[in-house]
């Protein structure tokens, strides 16, 4: 069967992009999603006046003198020349204002759909979406230890993306499946996101006919028409720092941006290798390169939704290697939140980021301080929320279900304090009076099931009982709890035409070419 045919096929099993979306809301296996996360807690903001002056007008500087290469990308050239900026060889040079007069017209907030829309997420304004790790291409468990990633791995993350309550995102490249051929392997990962989970999902990007066969599936999940007029890809555009946007991630980019699809314009940093080591030079860079790099998706075309990204981390000057959950990276991620909303675009940045090589101690020590400067620091799309290990090169099994159970905690730290009625308790203040107890008293027996958040996987037990079920640490608690989600693990419903004509598409684009591993 011929594309049009697998696409018309789609179409007609998705009935307008709609119905098999409400048959998976009503059979969706009865897992539990929260919502994404809308702060009723103010942002944190650590840029005064002059400081954002000062910033926004160097970051002009470096646009207009120094200027930014768009590499082996004659089009995207030639776009900018029109547009009125000053391209000498492959190098643009962007005159005052004409950047961010282009970023005007991109999306303060956006609505990803997924296949089942009460999964749907609003990236943008006050809310926080929380996505899974991305990229590494080891994967570590207690049982195996650290391994390269396959595809299996990849659909058991899917799946416990799927049960976490807490995760909002299936994310994209979870893990990277080394047993699948680099050209082919999209395609078994964008399939495993569309058919084991009904949460939204990330496209390829890792050469543009990939991002195609991302747009181009999505029309048969979806079906066509629907695509056309709405996002349900968001997909990660890195820019290679400093300054530099290779024709790999901007021939991704053309492709997502004509088709409506977002898409993340992310410097990928780490200060004092890619950046300066001063947190306000580093703010300076991260927003010329997302100035030039939304400035261009709108060149393509006008009204494409896309994130103000920010990765950033510094470097162990001794060692060379990154470090994460430094003090540093929480100061540049709260002033490129200060700069992004000022730009009126959703923003990334945060996860679950850690240098260690397990999930211990220092694991959690560091994913703890950049998750809560994410929160505080009005990040609108959080990538690596959980699963992050090692620097990013290992995705962990049981830092999975660690992260996402805490992710718990920034949904209840984002409600702020109510002051309704019942949040008052003056009943039960009055019911126990001086010198009793609440244990009892009417308003704990209405309350207590919802009143203390609580954790799925730590332990809270006597040392009596602990110590019984075998002393278990943090890491074994969480192995255990993998084992259970996987076990009770049930795919989401999805119409048997869509599924079928989705793994014809992956079938008919896999024998098109012989197996390349590099």
């Amino acid at each position: 069967m011929d594309q049009s045919g697998i696409a018309e096929r789609g179409r007609r099993g998705r009935s307008g992009g709609g119905a098999a979306a409400r048959r998976a809301a009503r059979t969706g296996g009865g897992v539990e999603a929260e919502r994404f996360i809308t702060r009723n807690v103010p942002n944190f903001e650590i840029l005064n006046a002059e400081a954002i002056e000062i910033i926004e007008a160097n970051a002009e500087t470096v646009l207009e003198e120094i200027g930014v290469v768009f590499a082996d990308n004659a089009p995207a050239l030639e776009l900018w020349r029109q547009a009125g900026a000053d391209v000498r060889g492959d190098r643009v040079h962007i005159p005052r204002g004409l950047a961010r007069q282009l970023c005007a017209t991109a999306p303060a907030s956006f609505t990803q759909h997924a296949r089942n829309p009460e999964r749907n997420v609003e990236i943008g304004g006050r809310n926080l979406v929380l996505a899974p790790v991305y990229g590494p291409p080891f994967v570590r468990d207690l049982a195996g230890g650290r391994r390269y990633a396959t595809i299996e791995d990849f659909r058991n993350f899917v799946k416990l993306g799927h049960m976490s309550k807490w995760l909002h995102h299936s994310g994209g490249t979870v893990c990277e499946p080394t047993d699948v051929a680099v050209n082919k392997r999209h395609l078994d990962m964008l399939f495993a996101h569309m058919t084991l989970t009904d949460k939204p999902f990330m496209g390829s990007v890792t050469e543009p006919s990939r991002a195609q066969d991302s747009v181009d599936m999505c029309r048969i999940l979806f079906g066509e028409g629907f695509v056309n007029d709405n996002a349900v890809m968001t997909s990660l555009i890195n820019i290679n720092s400093p300054l530099t946007f290779d024709a790999t991630m901007m021939g991704a980019l053309e492709v997502y941006a004509r088709s409506g699809q977002a898409c993340i314009i992310s410097p990928f940093i780490v200060g004092g290798a890619m950046a300066p080591v001063s947190v306000a030079g580093t703010l300076t860079q991260v927003l010329a390169e997302v100035l030039a790099g939304v400035a261009y998706s709108q060149l393509v075309r006008p009204g494409a939704p896309v994130i103000f990204g920010a990765f950033v981390t510094s470097i162990d000057m001794n060692s060379g290697a990154p470090t994460f959950g430094t003090p540093e990276a929480s100061l540049i991620l709260y002033g490129a939140g200060q700069l992004a909303r000022r730009l009126g675009l959703p923003f990334r940045s945060g996860g679950g980021l850690c240098g260690s090589k397990l999930p211990d101690a220092q694991a959690a020590y560091e994913t703890a301080h950049t998750l809560n400067a994410a929160l505080l620091g009005g990040v609108n799309f959080m990538l690596h929320a959980c699963g992050w290990l090692e620097g990013g090169l290992v995705a962990s099994y049981e830092k999975y279900v660690l992260d996402a159970d805490q992710l718990g905690v920034l949904h209840r730290l984002a409600q702020g304090v109510p002051v309704d009625e019942g949040a008052q308790a003056m009943d039960a203040l009055r019911e126990v009076g001086p010198g009793g107890h609440f244990l009892g008293c009417a308003h704990t027996q209405a309350h207590f099931k919802t009143a203390f958040w609580r954790s799925q996987v730590l332990d809270y037990k006597p040392f009596e009982t602990w110590d019984e079920e075998g002393a278990r640490d943090s890491q074994a608690l969480a192995a255990a709890r993998v084992t259970r989600m996987l076990a009770d693990y049930e795919a989401p419903a999805l119409d048997p035409a869509i599924h079928e004509a989705l793994r014809d598409f992956v079938a008919r684009k896999k024998a098109e070419q012989p197996d390349a591993f590099v």
